[in-house]
């Protein structure tokens, strides 16, 4: 039961979500900031569990049209989906009700974009939007709410609604922060979609499912590694800005690792042999950022 639970939500792949959510925290740790532990197990719980929701759905819906065997009996499948579902949207809720407008919003956000990406009549899945929404939803999100959540209040933007106006104020400087933050989760998580993507392509056309690399062929595969470099970059550009400590230059030497796991991909494409290489660049980039900002935290 276990087992079969496990594989129906594929607790493997939720690596994305556990290492943008610990990203920031190390970043928190790295900025002295005090981290409002309550509040941040509580999105943690939320954002799991909810992660967990949106892959049970898809699988719940793919396995309609790709002749895959299902984990349950489709009633049990989606009454697993259904409670998931409700824990993680009332956690979201006592969040909420912890903090403000924008939690509510960003969230209520997250949730739409989860659902709709398997679940609606034109799919999110089934478009050239999967790498970008991923990306964004996974690597910028989960770090937003984390950030915003804990840093002191309109650190990032403040959001006021009226009945006659509506007055967002936004400093810059936290935000470029956060987005120069984001941009290792961002690209990661995007590679391991189009990673999946390519390796699908012919089965996707037969269930007519055109995802980007449908509309970009073989230059899919330069997308891919050139997504890798920008993360290098990105990290050179937080050390010049005074975002990151130079410690975290030392990140730099894994382009090694993931450049010859990009060779390997370049050369074959195939979903049990080659497509793990996404998964370990994620990990080895994810991995040795989130250390290695943790460390200066320790050393400044």
């Amino acid at each position: 039961m276990v087992t079969r639970f496990l594989s129906y939500v594929e607790i493997k792949t939720k690596i994305t979500s556990l290492f943008a959510f610990l990203l920031s925290i190390a970043y928190l740790f790295y900025a002295k900031q005090s981290i409002n532990w309550k509040l941040t197990l509580i999105f943690f719980a939320s954002m799991f569990l909810f992660d967990l929701t949106t892959t049970a759905i898809n699988n719940y819906i793919d396995t309609r049209t790709n002749n895959q065997t299902l984990q349950f009996e489709r009633k049990t499948a989606l009454i697993i989906i259904f409670v998931l579902f409700g824990i993680s949207a009332a956690l979201g809720l006592v969040l909420v009700y912890f903090t403000d407008i924008v939690v509510f919003l960003v969230g209520g956000l997250c949730f739409l974009c989860g659902i709709l990406y398997t679940y609606s009549p034109i799919p999110i899945s089934r478009q050239p939007l999967g790498e970008l929404m991923s990306g964004i939803f996974y690597g910028l999100f989960i770090p937003f709410l984390v950030l915003y959540i804990n840093m002191p209040a309109g650190t990032y933007l403040t959001l006021n609604l009226g009945i006659d106006e509506i007055i967002i104020h936004i400093n810059v400087f936290p935000v470029i922060t956060l987005l120069f933050l984001s941009v290792a989760p961002i690209c990661t998580t995007a590679n391991i979609m189009l990673a999946n993507n390519i390796c699908d392509l012919e089965e996707d056309i037969k269930v007519k499912r055109y995802t980007l690399p449908y509309y970009l062929g073989g230059k899919s595969l330069y997308l891919f590694a050139g997504i890798y470099y920008i993360t290098y970059l990105a990290t050179i550009m937080m050390v010049i800005l005074d975002i990151l400590s130079p410690i975290s230059l030392i990140s730099l030497f894994t382009i090694f690792i993931v450049h010859k796991n990009i060779k390997k991909f370049m050369k074959k494409q195939e979903k049990k042999t080659t497509f793990i290489v996404s998964i370990k660049n994620y990990v080895i980039i994810m991995a040795s950022n989130t250390l290695l900002i943790f460390i200066s935290g320790l050393l400044t």
